[in-house]
């Protein structure tokens, strides 16, 4: 092939990876001497990653290219199924942790640059997706195994092609798709932790078919209260008769019977994998890959919580350690159809994801806000059951006619999350003398409301569905070699229904029945509203008067995004050496939270309504200023919507954070100004380094703050008035040839990947600036925020180190992984200390290696995660007085892995 004829295609390869580029022919870089030179780095062997993006081509595993990172218009991270499979990670979201400025917070959300999830945003094959978490509108991507991902790919830097919904980054991740050969892979692992495996631990029954995360009908909603559902009625407006029945219905003992498991079983995952591909006619390609998967994990954690009375005086008034005992089931599929003819590619994608996880806990402590010289103690059990599920199914067409690229995508989506019997049942010592309270030195649930103040039986029912329905059309055309245009239209439409009953039982007392009263509560949770004390006598009136209540001000809400969004993007490469991409795009978004009415009848709630119209520039500008360094510009407008969880007046439990969370529904957009420099230097194959520096501007930004009740810690959101951040990132790659060592190094080599980023954030709070919230629409912002704190989430130092052995020959490797991140506000104090977490050191190690059992070759992984024990710690502190808020332990994990591939 003539040496321009064959560059013209190397380009034509590059700058169709993310996004239709200008395409021409480039003259050669000039050459050294053939006895020192470096080959160029299109001519080297490197295997692209399959990406699909919005706007762009789906760019076939093979092909031989330049790093994507560096040809692409913008500034990007990629992980391919290499080097995903290099971090081990069983999860999506622990492998980017690894990606530089990246950190990853509680389960599954991904924080770019020390922004919170709000500002990452997520998509699969360059879609969007509906998120199964009431807690997030962002799908949590610890949900995503590994295995169903082809590449993952991180990018800092915005362009109007992708969602105006853009703070941090856009992650978009792309499923397998059309295989290069027929395979078939089976692949089984055992692990566990130094705390939990074969440890004591805590359950509950719950079903038959727990081991596989499903119910088999015993978490169905009981019938008293799918009554009330379906007639529209709440809970404390039922009738009396209704109310004794919900009462008997809602504590049925193989759901909150709490149990010990003298030996917890090892950690066990297991998942199949195949595709094949057909030729169908001449030089057109059917492809269909398939996967199946099923994780089953236990986990141990023995939490700290604590609350400050007087913080400067480190009084503590409610001590708690509850011992939590997590069992979660991951279930995963897809299959995938892909479709290439000539240039034109198909791709029909189906996921199915399903998250469950049963959790058993007890607490143990004392709580001394009624009296500080006599604080009561208590025993706290919960049992509860949090299933996610996900169901997606999208189509994207490419077609390419020479100088015309037309992109067509759709697609719906699903998610259900349920968390039915999630029951709380506290037991109280007063610590009385006998002449107040016979039962003073007994621990007792209060049934009857005869201590006030104490906290009382809860059983929780949440039920939530999100459907999306999605579409988009791109089309680019090549007006010169060095000229391209593209325009785009995009839809998304998101619809959520939630339901959230908080169910508490009360037995209403008489001075005659009080001993009686107590009495009851030193029954177990399931037999203190049986049949007994549900009994009536001749003339149908029941000895105990029992009712419910639901003290949800608001218990089902219906919440709804409606995006229209039109763009344009131009692609100018004046010279052969500098390129430019604008783009604007325009986006008409319709955002509502608002309570059912019939469930709401009697109150006056808050609707939210947040209408607004963007125009949003962007500009990215590319200087090859030699064959090696490169130089970038960057700069746009974009926005962050409040999430629906933070509009919703519901309160939700998450079960990772060990906290409640409620909604704001005056919280408004945020809006952004964002800006990067950048230099990046590649030495040719993986070896490059690259500095930047980014700033960004927020109006608005929305930040969580603490809301404090008697052994409740409670999240809710507000708007600060503005802030900054700004920072700087480095990016390391190397890799040094170990031949020269000879024996067991003479085909290896090592792999060197480390990133640091740097920021700095602050909130600018003035007099006068308001932060409206419920109940106080005219609330001061400096009674919730200081001026000049950091942004929660945002850590100063974030760091990664990867020090691999690797095989050039054969698949061997092993890996030290290096994780770092300094103290972060987790959630604002108000008059309080800030609540912080340390997340510090994290050393885990990686080894994968190839053998062959007779013909049949095997994949062998072991893996030991937080080698040196790092724990979790997140606490307040002031003057030296510290009160621990979410701390426990965190074990040593290994795991053992055996792949065959057929």
């Amino acid at each position: 092939m003539p040496k321009g004829t064959r560059l013209a295609a190397l380009l034509l390869l590059t700058t169709s990876l993310t996004f239709p580029a200008a395409l021409h022919a480039q003259e050669a870089p000039p050459q050294e001497s053939a006895s020192d030179a470096t080959p160029p780095e299109e001519e080297q062997d490197y295997v692209q990653p399959d990406i699909s993006v919005p706007g762009g081509d789906i760019v076939v595993t093979g092909r031989r290219n330049r790093n994507p990172e560096r040809a692409s218009t913008q500034v990007l991270s990629v992980l391919s199924e290499a080097d995903i499979a290099r971090t081990g990670e069983g999860d999506i979201a622990g492998a980017l942790g690894r990606v530089s400025g990246l950190s990853l917070v509680g389960n599954g959300r991904v924080f770019v640059r020390g922004l919170g999830d709000r500002y990452s945003l997520a998509l699969l094959n360059g879609l969007p997706l509906p998120s199964p978490e009431p807690l997030s509108r962002v799908v949590p991507l610890d949900i995503f195994p590994t295995s169903v991902i082809s590449s993952s790919l991180v990018q800092k830097t915005y362009s109007a092609n992708f969602p105006a919904e853009f703070g941090g980054g856009v992650i978009n991740l792309t499923t397998k798709a059309i295989p290069q050969r027929d395979f078939l892979d089976v692949s089984v692992s055992m692990g566990g932790d130094t705390l939990t495996t074969f440890q004591n631990g805590l359950t509950y029954f719950g079903s038959n078919l727990d081991f596989f995360g499903f119910d088999n009908g015993n978490r169905d909603f009981p019938s008293a209260l799918q009554g009330l559902i379906d007639s529209g009625t709440r809970v404390n407006d039922a009738p009396a008769a209704v109310q004794r029945q919900l009462a008997g219905q809602i504590l049925p003992l193989n759901l909150v019977t709490l149990q010990r498991n003298d030996t917890l079983p090892a950690n066990f995952s297991g998942n199949i994998t195949g595709g094949a591909s057909f030729e169908v006619g001449d030089g057109n390609y059917l492809g269909v890959i398939a996967t199946i998967g099923i994780t089953n994990s236990w986990r141990n954690r023995s939490v700290i919580s604590q609350q400050f009375g007087d913080a400067e005086a480190g009084q503590i008034i409610f001590d708690s350690n509850t011992f939590i005992t997590d069992n979660k089931v991951l279930l995963n599929g897809l299959v995938g159809v892909g479709l290439d003819i000539g240039e034109h590619t198909i791709r029909w994608t189906n996921l199915y994801i399903r998250d469950s996880l049963k959790t058993a806990r007890l607490a143990r402590g004392s709580d001394a806000f009624t009296d500080i010289t006599r604080p009561f103690d208590f025993q706290t059990q919960q049992t509860g059951w949090f299933e996610r599920q996900l169901i997606d199914t999208q189509l994207v067409a490419e077609f390419n006619f020479d100088k015309l690229e037309i992109d067509l995508r759709g697609g719906f989506a699903r998610t259900d999350r349920e968390a039915p019997y999630n029951a709380i049942v506290p037991y109280i010592r007063t610590n009385f003398p006998v002449e107040s309270d016979p039962f003073g030195d007994k621990f007792v649930v209060d049934v009857g409301a005869v201590i006030g103040g104490t906290e009382r039986i809860q059983v929780g029912f949440e039920d939530l569905n999100e459907q999306l329905w999605f579409g988009g059309a791109d089309v680019t055309y090549e007006i010169t070699d060095s000229l391209s245009l593209t325009a785009g239209y995009a839809y998304s439409d998101t619809a959520r229904r939630s339901l959230s009953f908080i169910i508490r039982p009360l037995v209403q007392s008489s001075a005659d029945r009080t001993t009686i009263l107590r009495a009851l509560g030193l029954r177990r949770p399931g037999d203190i509203f049986n049949g007994a004390t549900l009994a009536t006598d001749a003339n149908g009136v029941g000895f105990f008067n029992i009712t419910t209540s639901d003290p949800t001000p608001f218990p089902v809400f219906d919440a709804a995004l409606t995006v229209h969004a039109g763009y344009g993007l131009l692609r100018f490469r004046p010279t052969d050496r500098f390129n430019i991409e604008g783009g604007l795009r325009f986006e008409d978004g319709l955002q509502t939270a608002e309570p059912d009415p019939v469930f709401g009848a009697g109150f006056q709630p808050t609707p939210t309504r947040i209408a607004n119209q963007y125009l949003l520039p962007s500009a990215t500008a590319t200087w090859e200023v030699t064959n090696d360094l490169q130089l970038r510009l960057a700069a746009s407008q974009t926005i962050a919507r409040p999430q629906f969880r933070e509009l919703v007046e519901q309160t939700y439990f998450d079960p990772e954070s060990n906290r409640r969370f409620r909604g704001n529904p005056f919280l408004q957009d945020s809006e952004l100004i964002n800006a990067e420099a950048r230099a990046e230097y590649y030495m040719g194959g993986s070896r490059k380094v690259s500095l930047a520096g980014f700033f960004k501007k927020i109006d608005n930004p929305i930040e969580n703050f603490l809301i404090t009740a008697p052994g409740i810690i409670e999240t809710s959101y507000a708007n600060a008035p503005s802030a900054q951040l700004y920072g700087a990132e480095l990016d390391l790659a190397y890799d040094f040839d170990l031949s020269n060592w000879g024996g067991f190094f003479n085909t290896k080599k090592l792999m060197v990947f480390a990133n640091y980023t740097f920021t700095q954030s602050s909130i600018a709070v003035a007099a006068g600036d308001v932060a409206p919230i419920p109940g106080g629409v005219d609330q001061a912002a400096s009674q919730l925020f200081d001026d000049g704190s950091p942004l929660v989430g945002q850590s100063d130092h974030v760091a990664n180190l990867s020090l691999g052995i690797e095989d050039t020959e054969k698949l061997q490797q092993f890996t030290f992984l290096l994780n770092y991140a300094s103290e972060r506000v987790t959630l604002r104090g108000g008059a309080l200390p800030d609540v912080v977490e340390d997340p510090g050191l994290t050393v885990d190690f990686v080894a994968r290696s190839e053998v062959k059992l007779g013909k049949l070759p095997l994949e062998l992984s072991f893996e030991a995660r937080n080698i040196f024990g790092r724990d979790n710690f997140e606490f307040q502190e002031i003057n030296g007085n510290r009160a621990e808020i979410n701390t426990f332990r965190v074990g040593t994990a290994f795991s053992v892995g055996v792949k065959a591939s057929f």
